[in-house]
């Protein structure tokens, strides 16, 4: 049996570690192009002018546009090979680390996260978008980042929402894990570097795949709440810690070498419903996984841990918490013909999932994340 687990070559988490991003750049050169936003690089600029200056590293600086698009790819790219820079360091959100992933495709590049919100930091894929903000294609890169540089005190210092939705798109590694166990699916490890088709040859999850989810959802259980405070708080504790490693490292690793399925599928149809353009990524996966345990006919014991874990941490387990105030059966069946469309992940369920499961499974979910709210308040 063909089984594969990919990751970053190195992944360094801890309260100031921004402070050593020369010492990494001088691992590949003198000279790096540090791609972020205006305001992203405006907030680190102190940081980033004294490891500069201690490794004796230089960065050219560009601006992200705001767009992981073509354009932007290819303004970037140009940008690079006319500084001969001998690294690239993203910086910032998820686009901004695509982005970046995407100029560097093959050379050495270190991610530097400033959010907790996705677990795009450490995979080999990169979201492309049209300039206008339409995903086109999902981009399978040469290989993971060299580097994944986090520094907790500048995670800590931004929006609670943001690692609370990071928590929520985590929440699905598991499930979405497990089912892949089950179904025996294949897992996108095992594409061959550089590989840009949507195909992937047979690989299946490594033992170590299935441990980190567990673990990943684990850790959410026992240290979510307490990382919420500590963000509102902007402190550092190691509850906070725990989920920013569980956010960024077990999720990224975990989607990569475990796979998606029902969540992400779901999360996917509900994006063709323009209330739900106003949450994150994270927000609709943390309903989206509450639905795949309906369609699974998880343990009750189960479904309601998911659901009070998402009511105490304020994520969204009902449409309503989404801004769908109502859902025509129409719009119902576009969510859910999406959610089971070829190219989704939900083929990687352990048995056939139809558009009519997925609309009762939405219903279900909402029916029960709107019950579970009525029963704490009650109480």
């Amino acid at each position: 049996m063909r089984k594969a687990f990919i990751s970053p070559l190195k992944y360094v988490q801890g309260e100031g570690e921004l402070s050593n991003l020369g010492f990494f750049v001088k691992g590949f050169g003198s000279r790096a192009l540090l791609i972020a936003s205006r305001s992203g690089y405006e907030r680190v600029k102190d940081t980033v002018d004294k490891t500069a200056e201690k490794f004796g590293v230089i960065f050219e600086v560009a601006e992200f546009g705001g767009e992981c698009s073509y354009g932007e790819i290819d303004r970037l790219s140009e940008l690079a090979r006319k500084t001969g820079s001998g690294c690239i360091v993203g910086l910032g959100g998820g686009k901004a680390i695509d982005t970046a992933k995407c100029v560097a495709d093959g050379k050495p590049v270190i991610i530097v996260p400033t959010i907790a919100a996705t677990d795009a930091p450490t995979s080999h894929l990169a979201v492309v978008y049209s300039d206008e903000g339409v995903v086109v294609e999902c981009r399978y890169l040469t290989k993971n980042p060299d580097v994944v540089l986090v520094d907790t005190e500048i995670i800590a210092q931004a929006p609670v929402r943001l690692l609370v939705s990071g928590m929520g798109d985590a929440l699905a590694t598991y499930f979405e894990a497990r089912s892949h166990e089950k179904s025996f699916g294949d897992v996108v490890a095992g594409f061959p570097c550089g590989v840009k088709e949507n195909v992937c040859p047979p690989v299946k999850q490594t033992r170590t795949s299935s441990a980190i989810a567990k673990l990943c959802y684990e850790t959410l259980l026992s240290d979510g709440l307490r990382a919420k405070q500590a963000c509102e708080l902007k402190v550092v504790t190691p509850a906070l810690e725990n989920i920013i490693e569980a956010n960024i490292l077990l999720s990224g690793l975990g989607f990569e070498n475990g796979g998606l399925s029902a969540a992400h599928s779901i999360h996917d149809g509900l994006t063709v419903v323009p209330e739900v353009h106003g949450s994150y990524h994270g927000e609709k996966v943390a309903f989206s996984t509450v639905c795949q345990l309906i369609l699974e006919n998880a343990p009750r014991e189960e479904i309601e841990t998911v659901v009070k874990f998402c009511l105490e941490v304020g994520l969204p387990v009902c449409l309503e918490d989404l801004g769908i105030k109502s859902l025509s059966a129409e719009k119902l069946a576009e969510v859910a013909a999406v959610a089971c469309s070829p190219v989704s992940n939900m083929k990687f369920m352990p048995f056939k999932v139809t558009p009519d499961m997925v609309a009762a499974a939405v219903l279900a979910a909402d029916k029960a994340g709107k019950d579970y709210k009525t029963l704490l308040c009650s109480n």
